[in-house]
């Protein structure tokens, strides 16, 4: 799923929903719950690109953990996705 998706599915069903910035390839859909929905992103490819972006491991679960899985923007806060024990 691609930010245009999120935007497009936003747009279509008249809900705001926060995308992280700078993680679009860690997109992974759409969650629900009750009477919200919010962005869900795929862990492991959110650390990733931190790593990418120059930061070694630890500091990259430290920076995920402080300041994305960390920072509530709300009800539409974004959810972080984890699909292996494996780190």
């Amino acid at each position: 799923m691609t930010r245009l998706d999120v935007e497009a599915y936003a747009d279509a069903a008249g809900i705001v929903l926060v995308l992280a910035t700078g993680f679009d390839d860690c997109i992974v859909g759409i969650g629900e719950q009750f009477n919200r929905a919010f962005v869900v992103y795929d862990r492991a490819k959110v650390i990733a690109s931190l790593m990418r972006g120059g930061l070694a491991w630890e500091e990259a679960e430290e920076h995920f953990g402080v300041n994305i899985v960390g920072a509530y923007v709300g009800e539409e806060t974004p959810c972080f996705l984890t699909t292996s024990l494996r780190m």
